[in-house]
């Protein structure tokens, strides 16, 4: 495998990811979950600073913290030392959201992009996926 293939791989796991969560109707996950991911990463940072990181446009940023703080998933306090600036941090208690996503599997979304209903083969490639997660290090903390 190459790099291309390892980044084209990535692509196609990201859009079995977003297929499998559930929907909320509000449009796709992507720069939401890019977003909750750096505010795990990076607790107590403003919108300029996960957008300067994550290379998203400001506005994207900002739509996906209003989603998460929505969602009970990111909360926002006053920066003390400077009460112009909002700092965001991932929520310590687990939301309605945080819990639908949680007990959401990816199943039937693998199950589709495989073309296979056997669930054998499902299970089988769910635990090659796990697998990955753990050995590259994966945070467990799942995301909502």
């Amino acid at each position: 495998m190459n790099g291309v293939q390892l980044f084209l791989l990535g692509r196609t796991l990201m859009k079995i990811g977003e297929q499998a969560l559930p929907d909320v109707g509000r449009g796709g996950n992507g720069a939401v979950l890019v977003v909750l991911a750096d505010v795990l990463d990076s607790p107590d940072s403003t919108v300029g600073e996960i957008a300067a990181r994550t290379r998203l446009p400001q506005s994207a940023v900002s739509m996906a913290v209003a989603r998460l703080r929505e969602a009970g998933s990111v909360v926002a306090r006053t920066d003390p030392r400077d009460r112009r600036r909002t700092l965001l941090r991932h929520a310590n208690h687990l939301s309605d959201r945080v819990g639908e996503v949680r007990a959401s599997t990816i199943d039937d979304a693998l199950g589709r992009a495989l073309g296979t209903d056997d669930t054998d083969e499902i299970r089988d490639v769910v635990h090659a996926l796990e697998a990955m997660s753990q050995r590259l290090g994966l945070r467990s903390a799942q995301p909502g």
